[in-house]
């Protein structure tokens, strides 16, 4: 029988929020609930599976993880993308790759992102501690009301930010490298340079994509520039911010931070950031919301089902089936 591995299912809700009885009539199947961990291990435990369904970026498919999955068939990814998989890799080693539905996420993400910024604006973290341990009032909060809101990458995450600032009668101002002042006016804000953004913003609120040109895009002279008492909100990728700078401005009490997102996932238990507590921390779950979930799984379990059956959708690398006709 065909041996299916399910990955990262960290709440344990994947078998129950998908019909898998058609899948689990034709596959074995286990489900991992924890992050399997470094490259060995994961190649020692998964080099027996024909299939694999990861959870977006949790494990990283590269060239040296292939080499160790002789038997890896299909490669399911929930959401429409993973910049965590190396398709030509995965061809390379005649593995099709699917994705699933991907649109629907970036709402929750959104939503996450404001939630960080209200949590971090009004110290709930520290006064919802205060309260269970007995205490009151400690901290005097600042509202949204008046403040300036800066979003870098006015794509559609970006622009959900924009349109929940301006609800909140915030100065909402926008910046990447090829916005137009007409298409952030259209989306409710003002474009401006990078340096002027960060100067003028209360929140400074990150939607890019990462890649070599966004990486590191907020950095010392940035996290300089911003106002003292600033809050820093990363919802997208923890590289697009030096996490050196980062903690050194949370440490000297220049900014504070609302972060879903870090350079290693899962943040391990004693990385400093988890100290700092003018960080409002959530263990990426931007995408994680139970209408999310049940497009991921119910996809999941409908691409084993088609490429079983011969008839693959959602391919993310289609040419590995005409290199295997060849």
């Amino acid at each position: 029988m065909t041996k299916l591995a399910i990955l990262d299912d960290y709440q344990r809700v994947g078998r129950s929020l998908a019909d898998w009885s058609a899948v689990d009539q034709r596959c074995a199947m286990t489900v991992f609930d924890q992050n399997i961990g470094s490259l060995d291990v994961a190649g020692e435990t998964l080099g027996d599976f024909d299939i694999i369904c990861a959870m977006r970026e949790r494990m990283p498919f590269h060239r040296a993880m292939f080499e160790r999955l002789p038997k890896l068939r299909l490669l399911v990814t929930t959401g429409a993308r993973n910049r965590s998989i190396d398709l030509e890799a995965a061809t390379d080693h005649g593995v099709l790759v699917c994705g699933t539905g991907g649109e629907y996420s970036m709402h929750s993400t959104a939503e996450l992102a404001w939630t960080l910024i209200l949590a971090g604006m009004r110290h709930l973290p520290t006064e919802d501690r205060n309260m269970r341990s007995g205490g009151w009032q400690t901290t005097v909060g600042r509202g949204l009301y008046g403040k300036t809101l800066g979003i870098v990458g006015l794509g559609r995450i970006g622009a959900l930010l924009a349109a929940y600032g301006n609800a909140f009668g915030m100065k909402v101002l926008a910046w990447s490298q090829n916005l137009t002042a007409e298409d952030a006016q259209a989306k409710g804000a003002e474009r401006v340079e990078k340096d002027d953004l960060i100067r003028r913003s209360d929140v400074i609120s990150l939607h890019l994509v990462l890649s070599a040109r966004t990486r590191g895009v907020i950095g010392v002279n940035e996290i300089g520039m911003m106002k003292p008492g600033a809050l820093l909100v990363n919802t997208s990728r923890g590289a697009l911010v030096d996490e050196a700078a980062l903690l050194r401005g949370l440490q000297e009490k220049h900014i504070a931070a609302g972060l879903d997102v870090y350079d290693e996932e899962p943040l391990p238990a004693a990385h400093p950031l988890r100290f700092c507590d003018n960080a409002v921390l959530t263990p990426h779950i931007g995408y994680v919301a139970h209408e999310v979930y049940e497009v991921f799984y119910k996809d999941t379990a409908a691409d084993v089902i088609a490429f079983l059956d011969g008839a693959p959708v959602r391919m993310l690398n289609p040419e590995v089936l005409e290199r295997a006709k060849v």
